[in-house]
């Protein structure tokens, strides 16, 4: 009589009996094979492949696109990049059943009885493989819907143990009770966060390099600050009203979409309590700067003010006119002295509370940005604004629920430096690199992206290929620019995963993937393989990084000169004993091809 069990080794079921005792009794249970749980991570070696025609510039390039499955992506990336990634950023399949989710290169539809089982496994050996690459300061991202959110974190909680910070909420669409029954609309998605130790958003910090003391205050440093408010005279009626400066008689109108952050005691109700003091108080205390040189303005007749506001010769704020046949009280402005800059507000640095703003878990939509107070939301488009984004770079909608831009945009910017690695194993359309390109053009970051997408390629449609079609020329052109967009710059390389069998990498193996992988490993962007040249090179002013494929005279006598010229040089070699005969200088280290690579590619722990 055969069992299940026939085809496992001894080793293997002591194995299986081991890893039972060491279930745990509380927690996130699903079903699930150990076994072939080691086998997916052990059973091969994964390569990559660089395809020149599809990357995007001629290399060397600082931008990895990878096509292929992501678990394999994964495999080969710790080997190269682990410890190194600072921002992980996920939109993984929401296991809806409705063919979002490919599953050992099929579908999984709603029916299917394992289908919870299947996509907790998937993700979990993800996160696993996901947790090596980040940094000590680095966090992972990931998006998931109302219904999967709670599963997905007590996944998450077990891959990532004592890892958990947080959470976002955004509105993912206008509220909509269709097919709600219980007329309960579920119009937000989330955005799970887990991070390492050393992890901590940027926050809204309070800069200090503007604050200084030219006039010798004796209450110290400060800087002239924005002495308005993002509400509209009709959403704060109490806060429009014309600014005086009594020393030179001279006033000033209050923008009509951005009213005066203090209130004027004039309006002040009896027992009213301010929470801060009164514009006039503020004035007295010397903390209003009103401009000094300026262009002031008298108009002698109501008719005469109407003709200065149609032709546009009124006091603005930026392109904003102040003055508007519209708004209410013209008459008060005529015969008035009319100053056209505007006044500021003297803020000591001593006077501030905090020296950071904290980022809220509340991701304010576009729709009610001027509803908030708080500075210390960041905003976002709804899906909307996503599709939007893939129809106006392909003119036509070619990718479902892409999300916003402008959400990852500004996580990409809350969680990296300038010099971070971001990362998206589930890149789709590619958003978060397009995120991460106008990030770096806004504040000429040199931020680098790892995207992987998969082909989705099934029986039934075996030639679709989301990432060439998709994903890559989208991120081809936010690089090179559409339409009347113009271009992010930057470059990606084209990258396509081959699994070897462990017994054969030192057979099928190509010189190709070997210094492709030597680059990424020791080099923050990587140039394509010579075939013309014997000895691939790598040379910078902290040493260089050589690999040779074959050892004769010329190569030896190239290494020896560059040896000379470097503080140290690493080369990698199938021969590194030959080499070592041949070699007597003191700043050279020697290492074995393919077994260097074989041992760091390593195992799952």
């Amino acid at each position: 009589m055969t069992s299940k069990y026939d085809r496992y080794s001894k080793e293997e079921l002591v194995k299986i009996i081991e890893d039972r005792d060491r279930k745990p009794t509380f927690g996130l249970v699903w079903e699930r094979n150990d076994i072939d749980f080691d086998r997916s991570f052990n059973q091969d070696f994964v390569a990559l492949d660089a395809i020149g025609e599809l990357s995007c510039g001629t290399g060397p390039w600082s931008n990895l696109l990878i096509e292929g499955d992501n678990f394999d992506a994964l495999r080969y990336l710790r080997m190269t990049h682990a410890g190194r990634v600072k921002c992980i950023c996920i939109d993984p399949p929401y296991n809806t059943g409705n063919r979002d989710f490919i599953y050992n290169d099929r579908f999984v539809d709603k029916d299917d009885l394992y289908k919870h089982s299947k996509w907790l496994e998937f993700m979990y050996r993800r996160f696993l493989l996901a947790r090596d690459l980040l940094a000590e300061d680095g966090v992972l991202l990931v998006c998931i819907n109302d219904e999967n959110r709670s599963k997905l974190e007590l996944l998450l909680d077990q891959a990532l143990p004592g890892m958990r910070l947080g959470s976002f909420v955004w509105r993912t669409r206008q509220g909509s009770n269709a097919d709600q029954g219980c007329f309960l609309s579920v119009d937000h998605e989330h955005v799970l966060v887990y991070g390492n130790v050393g992890f901590t958003f940027a926050g809204y910090g309070k800069s200090y390099e503007m604050y200084g003391n030219p006039n010798q205050d004796p209450k110290g440093d400060w800087r002239p600050d924005n002495l308005t408010l993002g509400f509209s005279y009709t959403e704060r009626p109490n806060l429009y009203y014309p600014l005086r400066d009594p020393s030179t008689d001279t006033y000033y109108p209050a923008s009509p979409s951005g009213v005066w952050r203090y209130a004027t005691k004039e309006r002040v109700k009896p027992g009213q309590r301010l929470q801060a003091k009164t514009m006039e108080e503020f004035i007295e205390a010397g903390q209003i700067l009103f401009p000094q040189e300026q262009r002031v303005e008298v108009w002698h007749s109501l008719e005469e003010l109407k003709n200065a506001i149609e032709s546009g010769d009124v006091p603005k704020s930026g392109k904003n006119p102040m003055l508007r046949l519209d708004l209410p009280d013209l008459e008060f402005w005529v015969g008035k002295k009319v100053g056209f800059g505007r006044p500021a507000f003297k803020r000591y640095k001593a006077d501030l509370r905090n020296l950071n703003q904290p980022v809220s878990s509340w991701v304010v939509p576009n729709s009610e940005q001027k509803k908030y107070e708080a500075d210390n939301s960041f905003v976002s488009g709804t899906n909307q604004e996503g599709a939007k984004a893939v129809a106006a770079i392909f003119g036509t909608k070619t990718f479902n629920y892409a999300k916003p831009p402008s959400l990852i945009k500004e996580l990409v910017r809350q969680t990296t430096g300038n010099n971070d690695f971001v990362m998206d194993f589930f890149a789709g359309s590619g958003t978060t690199a397009q995120a991460m390109l106008e990030q770096n053009r806004e504040d000429d970051g040199n931020r680098r992206f790892i995207m992987v997408s998969a082909t989705e390629a099934t029986d039934d449609e075996p030639e679709k290929n989301i990432c060439r079609d998709v994903c890559a020329e989208r991120i081809r052109r936010v690089i090179t620019g559409y339409g009347t967009t113009a271009g992010t710059g930057g470059d990606f390389a084209y990258l396509r995963v081959r699994r070897i069998p462990h017994e054969a990498v030192l057979t099928d193996i190509d010189h190709s993937q070997v210094w492709t992988a030597l680059q990424l490993i020791h080099r923050q962007s990587f140039a394509p393989y010579d075939a013309a040249r014997q000895l691939q090179e790598s040379v910078h002013a902290d040493g260089g990084l050589l690999y040779a494929a074959t050892i004769n005279d010329e190569t030896v006598s190239r290494i020896v000169g560059l040896a000379a010229a470097s503080p140290h040089l690493t080369v990698y070699t199938w021969q590194p004993g030959l080499l070592r005969e041949r070699l007597a200088a003191q700043n050279i280290t020697i290492e074995q091809i393919p077994q260097f690579l074989v041992s760091r590619f390593g195992v799952a722990s």
